[in-house]
């Protein structure tokens, strides 16, 4: 599955879209390296966003097939780690 398609599915993006432009943008890291948008994900990846006010690491833990329930994103990463920015003060 396509890394755009994964975060959406799973709900960690909103849109398919937003998460291909977070890809093109450069927030997107998959072991450790800036993934493109079509980088297949597969299970045992680690996956780190790094959005404005926040980070998140997952770890892909299974490939969903199809549209995913609120209650079962859960089945498909695992969430290792999550910072929250300080915002800075001027």
């Amino acid at each position: 599955m396509r890394l755009d398609s994964f975060l959406s599915d799973v709900r960690l993006i909103k849109r398919r879209t937003q998460a291909k432009k977070a890809c093109e943008n450069q927030i997107v890291w998959v072991d450790g390296k800036i993934a493109k948008p079509s980088k297949e994900v597969k299970v045992g990846q680690r996956i780190l966003v790094d959005f404005t006010s926040r980070k998140m690491e997952i770890e892909v833990l299974d490939i969903p097939k199809g549209n995913v329930k609120n209650e079962e994103v859960c089945k498909f990463f695992r969430l290792l780690r999550e910072e929250r920015k300080k915002e800075e003060l001027l």
